[in-house]
């Protein structure tokens, strides 16, 4: 990789580690420089200012994260494939010790009223996430793997949404519980009117 590349790259990965758990606001341009170990002028010949670097941070986890849901969503069963992304959502937060959150709902916290730009990043991001958790669930309603009383659309809504807050619980207290159970509650309401079916059957 090329100098200008790593460089870039570089500063992307320690802007990403800082707001992560200050937050963009709180993060000065004079300590991105000193943790990512360049100079201004580096700086400004990738990114034009300080909202240019935000994005570009936003940009790409948005890319990264996407790429690893559909690695996890679609390449098994709809039951095994929520099972594998739940997972990854524990153990991605238990490696970090259950700091820094979730960048996107940090900054849709932080930045939605005060930047539409972040708002307009961190929105797409979401509605990607839920459009494809959307379609597990609605090819495991049709294998009938999942309830069917409720349209897979509002499923899924209620899926993102509960790991996004088990994730913040879990950030404040700093210990894997709150997220854990959210996780474990979600693939029980996921499957209710499945059990429910099977057990007045019997």
């Amino acid at each position: 990789m090329r100098s200008g590349k790593l460089t870039k790259e570089r500063l992307l990965d320690e802007t990403t580690k800082l707001v992560q758990t200050k937050g963009f606001g709180a993060t000065s341009l004079n300590e991105l420089l000193a943790v990512a170990g360049i100079k201004k002028g580096s700086l400004y010949y990738h990114f034009t200012d300080k909202d240019h670097l935000g994005l570009a941070v936003l940009e790409r986890a948005k890319t990264r994260f996407l790429e690893s849901l559909d690695e996890l969503l679609f390449t098994s069963t709809p039951t095994i494939s929520i099972h594998k992304f739940l997972d990854f959502v524990l153990d991605r937060h238990r490696k970090k010790g259950f700091t820094g959150g979730c960048l996107f709902g940090n900054t849709a916290l932080e930045m939605s009223d005060a930047d539409n730009r972040y708002a307009v990043c961190v929105s797409d991001l979401f509605q990607e996430w839920i459009t494809r958790i959307e379609a597990v669930i609605l090819s495991g309603q049709q294998a009938g793997e999942f309830r069917s009383d409720i349209p897979a659309a509002d499923l899924a809504q209620v899926f993102v949404s509960t790991i996004e807050g088990g994730i913040m619980m879990s950030r404040l207290k700093k210990e894997e519980g709150p997220l854990k159970t959210c996780l474990e509650t979600l693939m029980t309401f996921l499957r209710a009117e499945q059990r429910q079916t099977s057990n007045s059957s019997q």
